[in-house]
């Protein structure tokens, strides 16, 4: 029997190797050997050493694949301790820098996959005085940009046809960049399924009705690219979503002979043509009629959990403290007035508010508040170690761990997001957006501060030159934008039936 070995290059799986093909009697007859990143010259060496092993194998090959693709535009490093290595309550920079490491290694090989050379910028570490020290937590930014720009040297050399000059950017930022946008309710269908249902990963358990007239059956569905409803809904909002599904749905049903028959359209005894044409249309019929099945239950159950929770009175104070339109007395009437809301709630409204005033939370000064949401001693640790996120601005010396934001504390309105809709007609509770939408704008736009965000590498003057600010110029004016919609608010009118449907 031969083998594959797809495994990161490590001196632990290595051996293991070894150890498996090594000998008069091997595992395997053969082996192909794949690693996920660069493998050092030492195990390499390793492996040459033994001479039983090296006839025996049959490829040997650096794939640069660390990293899992979640969908066509987005990958994460499965960097599941990455929060408690590097923004720990107690400083630990030998392991801060390990987990530094291993997340550039995986980030470049995205890079090296993609055949893309990027032009790396990183958010700068904050002195804001003679008395403030840069922290490693302030640092982390920087680190990780020259531990990718390390890896990305040794790829110029090391992989065929890898660009020598930038072909892209990369933006390199950590979480003291937006506390707020984990925590707070994202009102996209995307994010409520994530955020509302028990979805693992992008894994759905759709129940459908048993042909046996017994409990119904369950499927599991992928919410992923290949479905187009999913591909065409997930960034529209969810009253935006529901209504679309609704049309989908109505259009399908007028315009399909089958769904008309099915659903009892027509009248009377079907002629042949009719079942000709029925039977014609199933097969399609039934593929289509099941997407749209699916989504509708999706956005049902989801409706009617926003309705359960008190989402959208939740999400209106949420959005109202992020844009100054609500203050403490506010936050603190709407504690005693819902007593009943969710212990996460309650958990994510006071992280929300502690992001926004830090000032309120140094010491014991967030105590009462926390005692008022009635929160457990796990949960008011987790929003007294929000302090930890702030790194980048740096520590002042003897601050007694005092923690602040610099937010503009003299504009009677104490928002931390500017109004970004110009007084456009949009979908309720549509306003938040992350900072990294900001972000993004600015850099498409060549408008990024870079004393902020300065590039690790020079870039050359083929990327930042002419050919760059003519391409930049010839972009539409409106530059990035979101993909989430931003339409009529009308998804607040009632409707008549749980699935929220129903005219």
């Amino acid at each position: 029997m031969e083998a594959v070995y797809f495994v990161q290059p490590t001196r632990e799986n290595v051996i293991m190797f070894l150890s498996d093909m090594a000998g008069k009697s091997p595992l395997y007859k053969k082996a192909y050997v794949f690693f996920s990143s660069p493998i050092s010259r030492d195990l390499v060496g390793q492996i040459k050493r033994d001479p039983t092993v090296l006839p025996r194998i049959s490829a040997l090959r650096e794939m640069n694949l660390e990293y899992f693709a979640v969908d066509s535009q987005a990958f994460v490093t499965d960097s599941e301790r990455a929060l408690e290595e590097l923004f720990g309550d107690e400083e630990n920079t030998q392991k801060g820098d390990a987990c530094l490491n291993v997340m550039a290694t995986r980030i470049s090989t995205v890079f090296a996959s993609l055949r893309e050379f990027p032009s790396v910028r990183y958010r700068a570490a904050k002195s804001l005085d003679m008395d403030t020290m840069t922290t490693f937590r302030g640092l982390i930014p920087t680190k990780l940009a020259a531990g990718i720009w390390n890896c990305l040297e040794k790829y110029k050399s090391s992989i065929p046809n890898f660009p020598q000059t930038e072909t892209c950017e990369l933006l390199i930022l950590d979480r003291s960049v937006d506390q707020i946008a984990p925590v707070i309710h994202e009102w996209t269908y995307d994010a409520m399924c994530h955020d509302l249902l028990n979805m693992e990963g992008n894994k759905y358990v759709h129940e459908m009705p048993s042909k046996t007239g017994g409990p119904p059956d369950k499927k599991e569905v992928l919410l992923e690219d290949h479905d187009p409803v999913w591909l065409e809904l997930r960034h529209a909002h969810i009253a935006d979503a529901s209504e679309r599904l609704h049309e989908k749905m109505t259009g399908f049903i007028s315009k399909n002979k089958a769904a008309q028959i099915h659903h009892g359209g027509r009248d009377g005894e079907l002629s042949t043509r009719d079942l000709q044409k029925m039977v014609q249309a199933l097969p399609q019929y039934s593929e289509q009629i099941d997407k749209l099945s699916l989504h509708v239950e999706i956005a049902g159950k989801i409706n009617k959990i926003i309705r359960e929770m008190e989402l959208r009175e939740v999400g209106q104070l949420e959005q109202d403290l992020v844009f100054g339109d609500a203050d403490t007395k506010d936050f603190i009437n709407f504690l005693r007035t819902k007593p009943d809301l969710s212990n996460e709630i309650k958990l994510r409204l006071l992280m929300i508010y502690a992001a926004i005033n830090p000032d309120k939370f140094e010491f014991d000064k967030g105590l009462k508040l926390m005692q008022l949401a009635r929160l457990s001693e796990d949960d008011m640790n987790a929003v007294i170690s929000m302090k930890f996120l702030v790194g980048s601005s740096g520590t002042k010396k003897n601050s007694a761990g005092a923690f602040t934001l610099k937010f503009d504390l003299h504009k009677k309105k104490h928002a931390v997001r500017k109004d970004r809709t110009n007084g456009e007609e949009t979908w309720q509770l549509s306003r938040f957006y992350p900072m990294i939408e900001e972000l993004i704008e600015q850099l498409s736009k060549g408008e990024l501060p870079k004393n902020e965000y300065p590039c690790m590498n020079e870039p050359s003057p083929t990327f930042h030159g002419t050919s760059h600010v003519a391409s930049v110029q010839s972009a539409p004016a409106s530059g990035a934008h979101s993909m989430r919609s931003r339409r009529t608010p009308t998804w607040a009118r009632p409707r008549n039936s749980d699935d929220g449907y129903a005219r």
